[in-house]
């Protein structure tokens, strides 16, 4: 399993998904549903409502997205928090296919 790390969607991205009627603004990656265990790239609220409360977030992954309107900021802090996050998940992968 290849990560896609580099590819990730920096946070204030807003994004259409596949099949959604709203946009979505990102506001984390790399994220974990708590109720599940499952790891999804993303989490978002609707656009341009934002967050309205418990229930109104909701995790999707890249593969999902059908468009981009608009891509969040990035520097170099951010360059380098994908630089470590793609370590970390370089190095899971590794201990996987041990």
């Amino acid at each position: 399993m290849k990560n896609n790390v580099r590819e990730l969607l920096p946070i204030g991205t807003v994004v259409i998904l596949e099949e959604a009627s709203k946009k979505a603004m990102i506001y984390g990656v790399k994220q974990t549903d708590k109720a599940t265990g499952t790891e999804y790239d993303y989490i978002g609220v609707v656009y341009p409502e934002g967050s309205m409360g418990d229930g109104t977030q909701f995790f999707f992954n890249h593969d999902m997205v059908s468009e981009v309107f608009f891509r969040g900021f990035e520097d170099e802090e951010r360059t380098a928090f994908i630089d470590r996050l793609a370590d970390y998940y370089d190095r899971q992968e590794e201990v996987i296919d041990e």
